[in-house]
């Protein structure tokens, strides 16, 4: 099967920072790719590089076969981290205006936009007066009267309420299962686990790939059961440790059982290991 988007080898510099380093990831129709990282991890740039947006430093990127091009972008639809929406249109104006750039005639009656989309639902109000979580709903929504046959959203539901998120990812899901291919980024694990593919980002690499269950597998922390877990903690964060809590039991990770043994120094703990929850793989492969 031919990759909607692929990418080879393809990095990013500016002066001496690397930005993307050489990074291959392909995305497929009806698949959705999750790509994850920390803020500054290289996903945006990858992305506008990627799509032909912004020029890269070497590698290759083929969008439906060929190198980026207007054509191909006119193919995609592209919802940037910053929204790209008009601050003084209103929400109806701004879905008028992407539909005649793609050429598409954009009805009144909304017929061709998400189901529940609050594109008409504030005929008044410019976008800037809208909250954020309203604005980024109408940047997806706008994205998709044109048929794309791939979708690159970057952060969609950064500032979104619960319920707006799972709405808007359930209509992510209705796009891939009509064969639309999505490229992802996301901080939330919730938001994660609903990807068919993960690509974890650390410094401008893939630093793993493949499932959830691929991504953990053969990865453990160590857990710490103290009557004082508050001193336990302590002493484990003090000895220099990576530290988090679960409740009142606190996990260690990328140490030894050793190493936490003689953190505790004398410090009555039961010690155990545990599989890696996604989050916490995601904090060792950034080490």
């Amino acid at each position: 099967m031919n990759a909607l988007l692929s990418t080879r080898s393809l990095r990013k510099s500016y002066g001496d920072l690397d930005a993307v380093r050489g990074v291959d990831l392909d995305v497929e129709a009806g698949e959705i790719v999750g790509l994850l990282g920390a803020n500054g991890a290289g996903k945006t740039t990858f992305m506008r590089c990627a799509l032909g947006i912004l020029a890269p430093s070497g590698g290759t990127s083929l969008l439906f076969g060929r190198p980026p091009s207007r054509l191909g972008r006119a193919r995609i639809g592209y919802v940037p981290q910053g929204r790209g929406l008009y601050p003084d249109l209103t929400p109806r104006e701004n879905a008028q205006f992407s539909a005649a750039a793609y050429g598409v005639r954009a009805g009144t009656d909304g017929s061709a936009l998400a189901e529940g989309s609050p594109v008409d639902s504030y005929p008044r109000r410019l976008v800037r007066e809208l909250p954020l979580g309203l604005q980024r709903r109408v940047a997806f929504d706008i994205a998709l009267p044109h048929g794309p046959q791939l979708l690159v959203l970057d952060e969609p539901t950064s500032g979104v309420g619960p319920l707006e998120s799972a709405e808007l990812w359930e209509v992510i899901g209705r796009q891939a299962a009509a064969g639309i291919g999505v490229l992802v980024t996301t901080h939330t694990m919730n938001e994660a686990v609903q990807c068919d593919r993960l690509a974890v980002m650390v410094d401008g690499l893939i630093a793993a790939e493949g499932t959830e269950a691929d991504i953990i597998a053969g990865a453990t922390v160590v857990t710490v059961e103290a009557a004082d877990w508050q001193a336990a903690f302590d002493r484990l964060v003090q000895a220099g440790l990576l530290v988090s809590l679960a409740g009142r039991g606190v996990r260690v990770l990328g140490a030894a059982p050793e190493q936490v043994l003689t953190a505790l120094d004398g410090l009555p703990a039961a010690i155990g290991t545990a599989p890696v929850t996604l989050d916490e793989r995601m904090a060792l492969l950034a080490q």
